[in-house]
């Protein structure tokens, strides 16, 4: 793309406003997202204006125009204070998707204070990451028994043979249990954490409350460390940036928690759907016992974050057929983009390992996670995957694909559920035994028992209907 440091629009080039735009959230995008993707391409290109909750918005959909608008950091900028509708009060009141970007914390931020947020982030995940040090194998090693347990709850309440919810039965208490380890969450602040994230993750009506309560419990959770520090991240934050107070690290440890739950949640969930959906190319990886490389090929055919956070033009600049003038908002696709790859079919980019790396799942650019973080959630992911197959002799869809429940919004396009039926390896059967359940549990650490006592109440409550 041609340097366009000093380039304005030209006078008679259409302005987003003035475009007649059609919704993106409709009954049609919920049933087949990819479709609309498609339509919106051949009709505009790879750029196309569309309505987000009665506010226009530049929809990047082509790949190589989203890579564009993630690694050009001086062109599109991430904090929302150069989003001009919303400098100018153009908004409609109450607009649901600012309250996010109203969170001053490191994704939100551009330039030398994004990278001293992020070097703060390195620096405390750092011990994590080293398999061989203290905290690196205890984390891994709990990840591994947290799973573990979980197929042995279900094992205790369903039997050999049942059906599960693989969502909320497995995948979403393993990640907050994993949040409470990382985090160094007391066990008293645990029921307050996971009633609240789930909330605020289902983006259901008492989601905006909920958001409110577990920001203010993530800012206490900063003070509790702050007086009682541990091997955890909230401490090892404290240690690489001292002058975080305790607000500024509540609204990091809030918008990890997020990513870590959401993210690293929805791409558990999609591997195992395109898994048990019958995808071959997963399907081969797994066969071959190469996890990585099944997250990947899962990642690219279902990517957990289907829309990337909104970017904004610093300038005027040309993407696709149209002129995108400063401060204007725009939404790269990740799913859109990942079509481009799929479409290329058996070539060399989807045949290879490498190309499988290409996916957007993890971001790319200044703002994508940060290597240990990715390294983190892909062990998460990884061993949240691999544990359902070592414990099951056989799992199978218990709804048809198409009639599977998804959370459609703007960015997540992600499983409500995912019940399958199973079945349970012989060397499983023992631990459907309550006792046995009871025995395992023993080995686990006082914040994940605190979580799963809570876990187990909630799930209680939402089969009973209260």
């Amino acid at each position: 793309m041609e340097d366009q440091h000093h380039v304005t629009a030209p006078a008679d080039s259409p302005a987003l406003g003035a475009l007649p735009v059609e919704p993106l959230l409709t009954a049609e995008f919920d049933a087949d997202p990819g479709a609309v993707y498609r339509r919106l391409r051949s009709t505009y290109g790879p750029v196309a204006p569309v309505g987000l909750l009665g506010v226009p918005v530049w929809l990047v959909l082509d790949y190589r125009e989203v890579l564009e608008v993630l690694r050009n950091e001086s062109r599109w900028r991430r904090d929302v204070r150069h989003w001009r509708a919303r400098a100018q009060g153009e908004l409609p009141p109450g607009w649901p998707l600012l309250a996010g970007y109203e969170v001053r914390q490191t994704m939100f931020m551009d330039d030398e204070e994004h990278l001293a947020a992020r070097r703060t982030h390195h620096a405390a995940l750092r011990p994590f990451q080293d398999a061989k040090s203290p905290e690196g194998w205890e984390l891994r090693a709990a990840v591994a028994r947290y799973a573990d347990e979980l197929v042995a709850l279900l094992a205790a309440e369903s039997g050999r043979t049942g059906f599960a919810d693989l969502g909320a039965q497995y995948t979403r208490p393993l990640l907050l249990m994993v949040t409470s380890k990382l985090f160094g969450c007391p066990v008293e602040l645990g029921d307050e954490l996971v009633m609240d994230l789930w909330r605020m993750l289902d983006g259901g009506p008492d989601a905006g409350p909920a958001t409110g309560r577990a920001l203010s419990a993530f800012t206490r959770l900063a003070a509790h460390r702050r007086a009682r520090p541990g091997d955890d991240l909230t401490s090892y934050m404290m240690l690489a940036d001292p002058d975080l107070t305790d607000e500024q690290l509540g609204r990091e440890l809030f918008m990890n928690a997020v990513y870590l739950n959401d993210i690293t949640g929805n791409m558990v969930l999609n591997t195992l759907l395109e898994v048990l959906r019958g995808n071959a190319t997963v399907r081969r990886s797994l066969s071959a016992g190469q996890l990585g490389e099944t997250v990947n090929r899962a990642a690219l055919a279902n990517p957990p974050i289907a829309n990337m956070c909104f970017r904004f033009a610093a300038r005027d600049v040309r993407l696709g057929q149209f002129w995108i003038r400063a401060g204007d908002i725009v939404l790269p696709s990740s799913a859109a983009a990942h079509q481009d790859l799929l479409a290329i079919g058996s070539s060399h980019m989807v045949g290879s390992a490498v190309s499988t790396r290409a996916h957007l799942g993890w971001g790319a650019g200044p703002h994508q996670c940060p290597s240990a973080a990715r390294e983190l959630g892909g062990l998460i992911v990884t061993t949240a995957v691999g544990r359902v197959f070592d414990h099951f002799a056989k799992a199978e869809l218990a709804l048809p694909f198409d009639q599977l429940p998804w959370r459609s919004g703007a960015v997540v396009r992600g499983l409500k559920m995912l019940p399958v039926r199973y079945e349970m390896a012989a060397a499983e059967l023992d631990t459907a035994r309550p006792a046995a359940l009871e025995s395992a549990s023993v080995g686990i650490d006082g914040q994940a028992r605190g979580l799963l006592a809570a876990l187990r109440r909630f799930m209680s409550g939402a089969r009973s209907g209260g």
